[in-house]
C-alpha cells in the first residue's frame, strides 16, 4: 500500500472506531457530533488542508458515510447528532455502496498528454510519425499536441527518446476499469452508478480519500445490541489480513456478540464442484470456454457493460451464496452478516434475501480495536465442516481455477486455465474479444478477479498482499484436497 493509502485508511479508520465507541456509550448521538472536534480540536495541528475549518468539515463527510449515508444527499444543514439517530431508524442499508466526499475531491486537473521543456526538436520527428490520428505538430521549434485530436494512446510517449511526452492522470478516472467516476461540472469527482461495478479502485487510487465506503457497522451492531440472533460468515482471505487462525476467528466473533461465525470456504466447496459439472455440460454443447461467476465485481460487470459474454459465464452461485443458504437452514430466523474484503459484495446481496448486511475487513479491525479484542489471544473453536485445500485458496489469484481442476472428474488435459488477474482497461478490452468471437485463445476456463492478487487484494485489506498471501496459503496447505472428497 502506497502512504497516501495508508494514510486515509487511518483516518477511516479511527473514524470508524470513534463511531463504534459512540454507539457503546450513553449518549450515542451527540458524541458522534463531537468527532470531528475531537479529531481536531482547537488549537490542534491541521495536517492536510488549509485550516481547521476545512478539516473538520471533511472529517464530517467521512462521518456521515461511517454512519451510512451518500454524501450527494447531504444539505450541510443536517447535524451529525441527526445523522446518527437516522442511522439507528435505518431498517435497511442504502442500495448504492459507495459515495464521493466533494469537499475532500481536490479537483484534479483533466488527464492529457503534452510536450515537456525537455523536447530536443528530432530531425527524425519520431513522435510526430508514431501519432496515428496527427495530433502533433511542430511549433517554434518544439513538437505540440493538439488536444482536440489526441486520443490518449501513449505511442509518441513511448516514440520519444528523451521522455519530453508525459500523460497527467486522475487517480480516480485511471483506477477504474469501466469508466465509471469523472469529475461533474464543480471539478468534483462523481460516481455514475449506471456504469459503476462497485469494485472500489478508486478508492484504493485517489490520494485524498473522496470516494468512500457508506458503512453498515452501525445497522450491524444495533442487530446485535437488540438482542437477535446475528451470524457472520467471514471470507477465507480475512485469514491473511489478522494475526490469528480461522478457528480463533471464530472466538472473536463471538466475543463482538455475534451468536456463531461461518467460513465462507465451505461454500466454496460447493461452488468449485458445481462450476466443474457446469464446465463439462457446457463441453459437452461444443462451447469454447466458460468464465468463472465468484467475483461480484465482475458479475456487474458483465450485467452493465458486457452482457454479449454472460451466455459464457458459469451459472454457479458465489461461496457467500451457498454458505448463506447453510446458515439459513440451520438458523432460519438468524441476521446473517458478510465480512468481506471488499465493496463490491454489497450489490450482490441486494438480491439475496438470505444475507442482511456486509462489513468488510477494515470495519471489523475497527470493532476489534474499539472493544480491545486481541484476535490472537482468542481460543480456539474448531468449524463442523472442515474446509478444503482449494476451497481456502479461492481469494488467491488462480485458487479459484484450481478449484474447478480438483473438482473435475474427466479427463486432466480437458481443463486449460486462463487467469483474468484483474480488472482493468486492457483486460476488460481482453474480455469483450472473447465475447465478439466466442474463444480465448489462452484455454477454455477462464477465472476472472477483479483484484489483482485476487480477493487477498481488496480494497478493504489490512495487511500487505504478500503477507496475506503467505498466511492464506500456508492455511490452505492444512486443508485436504477436494480431489480426494
Amino acid at each position: 500500500m502506497s502512504d497516501d493509502v495508508i494514510a486515509t485508511k487511518k483516518l477511516k479508520r479511527e473514524i470508524l472506531v470513534r463511531l463504534i465507541r459512540a454507539f457503546m456509550s450513553d449518549n450515542f448521538a451527540e458524541n458522534v457530533r463531537l468527532i470531528p472536534y475531537a479529531m481536531r480540536p482547537k488549537g490542534s495541528e491541521v495536517p492536510f488542508r488549509c485550516c481547521i475549518y476545512k478539516e473538520r468539515a471533511i472529517l464530517r463527510s467521512r462521518t456521515i458515510a461511517g454512519l451510512g449515508f451518500a454524501m450527494e444527499d447531504d444539505d450541510e444543514a443536517t447535524l451529525l447528532s441527526d445523522f446518527a439517530i437516522k442511522a439507528l431508524e435505518r431498517k435497511t442499508p442504502e442500495p448504492e455502496p459507495l459515495t464521493v466526499l466533494q469537499n475532500a475531491c481536490q479537483g484534479c486537473p483533466s488527464s492529457r498528454v503534452f510536450v515537456t521543456e525537455l523536447c530536443q526538436n528530432c530531425v527524425a520527428k519520431p513522435c510526430m510519425n508514431a501519432c496515428r490520428f496527427e495530433a502533433i505538430s511542430q511549433v517554434k521549434g518544439r513538437s505540440m499536441i493538439d488536444a482536440d485530436k489526441c486520443k490518449k494512446c501513449g505511442l509518441c510517449m513511448a516514440a520519444c527518446p528523451y521522455h519530453a511526452i508525459v500523460k497527467t492522470i486522475v487517480p480516480c478516472e485511471e483506477a477504474c476499469p469501466v469508466g465509471a467516476i469523472a469529475k461533474g461540472e464543480d471539478g468534483a469527482a462523481y460516481i455514475d452508478k449506471d456504469k459503476c461495478i462497485s469494485c472500489g479502485k478508486c478508492v484504493s487510487a485517489c490520494p485524498f480519500g473522496a470516494p468512500h465506503a457508506k458503512s453498515q457497522v452501525i445497522d450491524v451492531l444495533a442487530q446485535i445490541k437488540s438482542g437477535k440472533k446475528v451470524i457472520a460468515m467471514f471470507a477465507p482471505a480475512l485469514i491473511g489480513h489478522l494475526p490469528c487462525t480461522a478457528a480463533q476467528m471464530r472466538d472473536a466473533f463471538k466475543k463482538i456478540g455475534f451468536y456463531d461465525a461461518y467460513e465462507v470456504a465451505q461454500g466454496a466447496d460447493v461452488t468449485a464442484t458445481t462450476e466443474a459439472k457446469d464446465f463439462a455440460e457446457r463441453l459437452n454443447e461444443g462451447a469454447e470456454f466458460m468464465t468463472t461467476s465468484c467475483c461480484a465485481a465482475y458479475n456487474e460487470f458483465v450485467k452493465k457493460h458486457l452482457p454479449e459474454i454472460k451466455p459464457y459465464v458459469s451459472d454457479a452461485k458465489t461461496p457467500l451464496y451457498y454458505t448463506a443458504e447453510i446458515v439459513k437452514k440451520e438458523h432460519p430466523d438468524a441476521v446473517s452478516v458478510f465480512i468481506s474484503p471488499c465493496f463490491a459484495k454489497r450489490k450482490e446481496v441486494l438480491d439475496n434475501q438470505n444475507v442482511n448486511y456486509v462489513l468488510n475487513f477494515e470495519e471489523l479491525g475497527a470493532i476489534l480495536i474499539a472493544l480491545g479484542i486481541e484476535v490472537d489471544t482468542c481460543q480456539e473453536q474448531d468449524f463442523v465442516y472442515h474446509s478444503s485445500k482449494e476451497a481456502r485458496e479461492f481469494p488467491l489469484s488462480g485458487g479459484v481455477a484450481r478449484s474447478v481442476q480438483a473438482a473435475w472428474r474427466g479427463s486432466p488435459d480437458a481443463i486449460r486455465p486462463c487467469v483474468i488477474n484483474g480488472l482493468n482497461k486492457a483486460t476488460v478490452k481482453e474480455l469483450k474479444s472473447y465475447a465478439k468471437t466466442g474463444k480465448c485463445a489462452g484455454g477454455n476456463l477462464v477465472e476472472v478477479m477483479c483484484c489483482e492478487g485476487g480477493c487477498i487484494a481488496g480494497n478493504a485489506g489490512l495487511n500487505t498482499i504478500k503477507m496475506a498471501l503467505k498466511k492464506v496459503s500456508d492455511y490452505a496447505a492444512n486443508g485436504d484436497s477436494l480431489k480426494d472428497r
